[in-house]
């Protein structure tokens, strides 16, 4: 997961230095922000056990 953290940070910055309007620019922040918080609180399940897929 912070290796697709890291890659959109950059992709944003690396797009950050073409766009002229700095009032999209903080729009663009302000969004990423609300995504990355949005992600850092999704909850990370693990399967309890292989024996409730197998077919019975």
């Amino acid at each position: 997961m912070q290796e697709i953290s890291d890659f959109l940070v950059f992709v944003m910055h690396k797009h950050q230095n073409r766009i002229a309007e700095p009032k999209l620019l903080d729009d663009i922040a302000k969004a990423w922000a609300k995504r990355f918080e949005e992600v850092d609180r999704l909850e990370v399940m693990t399967n309890e056990s292989d024996s409730e897929f197998k077919l019975q």
